[in-house]
């Protein structure tokens, strides 16, 4: 457990300070790709392949990876170029999101850099709704200035993993889901396919949903609310936020909201493709009362209700 925590310390470090760190790496020859290092757990050459009759076309095969077979997603025709050709530089990139663990097949992997969230920046306003990126940066590689594309990694696997997005009868059927009617549920996520999937499963169900990008737009849209007298518990039920975000991350998020006296008593969730008790740790350390994998429609259901259930009996 100790070693847990120090682990936890040390990450908390970077995301305290609005800081986080991209692993840089290529598809094509000319453009440099990111994904964040949180995400990572090793870097690996391509071993043989097995392939998978009826597989979804951007999975190019099964890696066997110390014992454990991982499917590998030829990540440059998931995100809309020609696929990829498997030659000697190309490597795996091994992730893991949403509970599960995936690899992308990819080309030279350069280096990981140490950033801070205002370094990032929201792809442009006319790349289109649907373009494979969360952000963009700028870094000088090879005495130049190049733009680095930070990859969408939940849209490219909502379009390539079949999630689950059905609430359960069970709930729908419970009392408290009447009480669902009306309340306000704030979302602050950078992927379009992340707040669509919140408001899916949340807005049939009669709660409103509002939805910002980053975490400096939640910031300010709720001094806005709070100046208006508009964040008690029957104007807004919660805010539900992503850990990673352009300009200001969900970690320090949660900090300024808890240094704020008219924000600090907010209901924060953290939503996640993180996944493990070593989050659950770090998020109950900067301050957020809950803290869930993304994509679990039941999860976020029952978090509502919990959430309703607790301001019925007055823990506030």
């Amino acid at each position: 457990m100790s070693k847990v925590l120090e682990a936890v310390d040390q990450r908390t470090q970077l995301v305290g300070e609005n800081r986080l760190e991209l692993l840089l790496f290529r598809v094509n020859a000319t453009q440099v790709f990111a994904i964040n290092v949180f995400k990572v757990r090793e870097v690996v050459k391509v071993p043989r392949l097995n392939q998978m009759p009826g597989a979804h076309p951007h999975i190019c095969g099964v890696a066997n990876i110390r014992g454990q077979s991982i499917p590998v997603i030829n990540l440059k025709g998931a995100i809309g170029f020609r696929p990829m050709e498997l030659n000697q530089e190309c490597n795996l990139i091994i992730t893991e999101y949403n509970r599960t663990i995936q690899a992308f097949l990819v080309g030279q992997v350069e280096h990981i850099v140490n950033l801070t969230w205002n370094d990032i920046l929201p792809p442009p306003k006319n790349s289109g709704a649907n373009n494979y990126l969360t952000a963009i940066t700028r870094l000088e590689m090879d005495k130049k200035t190049t733009i680095v594309s930070i990859i969408d990694v939940e849209k490219v696997l909502a379009e390539i993993v079949d999630y689950d997005t059905e609430v359960s009868q069970e709930l729908l059927e419970s009392d408290l889901a009447a009480r669902m009617v009306g309340t306000h549920v704030l979302v602050a996520d950078d992927s379009g396919t992340a707040r669509r999937q919140v408001k899916g499963t949340l807005e049939p169900l009669g709660v409103k949903i509002t939805t910002v990008n980053d975490g400096l737009d939640a910031y300010k849209l709720l001094k806005q609310w709070a100046d208006e007298g508009r964040v008690d518990h029957d104007n807004l039920l919660m805010l539900i936020t992503d850990a990673e975000m352009p300009e200001m991350d969900g970690y320090k998020l949660t900090y300024e909201i808890r240094q704020d006296p008219l924000l600090k008593h907010l209901y924060v969730v953290l939503n996640t493709s993180l996944s493990g008790s070593f989050n659950n740790a770090m998020a109950e350390k900067v301050g957020c009362n809950r803290f869930i994998s993304k994509f679990q429609p039941d999860m976020l259901v029952t978090l509502v209700q919990e959430r309703i259930k607790m301001v019925e009996e007055g823990e506030v």
